[in-house]
């Protein structure tokens, strides 16, 4: 599951409190050396928050009384990430529908089986949904309507976790949609509840386009999470053009329209001046 790197993990911190304006600041602590993605720690809910939630340059999340820490993803990962993110950005900011939480914000399952704390590297939450994000909070107290991991390939159970494990967890928990990423492989998949509560699934459209139903008309290319493309280049495409860089569209089109007007007086002069 994609913990970004340290570096990177703490920029996506500050964006989350830069937009909140909060002026948190976490304590930086110790790293716990007997926590390693194949030796997880066994330890209490309470000792959880108190201790491990906060941690500033480890993301620890919480497995039914196992402590477990998200590996990191490589480089191109994260890039995909990123890109992923500022086009729900653009979406969001055109369709103020739903909030983000990034990496450091965690939510709690009450599973049938078990109970799990789990930060998603992405979770959308919409504002319909029962248990509103409010501006402050530093864990989510619902359950996320959308859940974006990134694959952690360093080792093969770090690939089920998000696989597998995390796909049962979410479809219990009743996340509506769960897009893995991946840059590799045939790990990346995109799953939507059905009417039974069961993830199936999204079949793409028109090729290779995954539209969501969690955020209507929010939707991309498979192929775009490789190629990310960039805004200006996605302005005019008919896949995203309802949602990114609407005031640059107008601004081009009015620009283009004033373009052709001028060059209509032109030459309406020009055979003017002739007769």
């Amino acid at each position: 599951m994609g913990a970004l790197s340290t570096a990177t993990a703490r920029e996506k911190r500050h964006y989350v409190f830069r937009r909140a304006d909060s002026g948190l600041a976490f304590p930086e602590m110790p790293l716990d050396s007997s926590v390693t993605p194949s030796k997880p720690k066994q330890v209490t809910e309470s000792e959880y928050w108190d201790k491990y939630y906060d941690y500033a340059d480890v993301i620890y999340e919480w497995n039914n009384g196992l402590l477990e820490e998200k590996p990191v993803s490589d480089h191109e990962n994260v890039l995909m990430y990123l890109w992923f993110v500022e086009l729900l950005r653009e979406f969001l900011r055109v369709k103020r529908v739903a909030n983000l939480t990034v990496l450091e914000m965690g939510f709690k399952m009450n599973l049938p089986h078990k109970t799990v704390i789990r930060k998603p590297d992405l979770g959308v939450v919409l504002n319909n949904n029962p248990i509103p994000l409010q501006l402050h909070d530093r864990s989510y107290k619902g359950v996320c309507d959308m859940c974006i991991e990134v694959v952690s390939d360093s080792k093969p159970e770090e690939i089920e976790r998000d696989t597998d494990t995390k796909l049962g967890e979410y479809e219990a928990a009743g996340v509506k949609e769960y897009y893995i990423l991946y840059t590799k492989g045939d790990a990346m998949a995109f799953y939507r509840l059905n009417r039974h509560g069961v993830y199936v699934p999204i079949k793409p459209v028109f090729g290779d386009v995954i539209q969501s139903q969690v955020l209507p008309c929010f939707q991309f290319r498979i192929s775009d999470l490789l190629n990310q493309p960039t805004p200006e280049q996605m302005a005019f495409d008919p896949v995203y053009e309802k949602f990114v860089l609407p005031y640059y569209q107008a601004e081009k089109k009015a620009r283009q329209a004033a373009e052709e007007k001028i060059k209509r007086l032109e030459a309406k002069m020009a055979r003017l001046i002739k007769s």
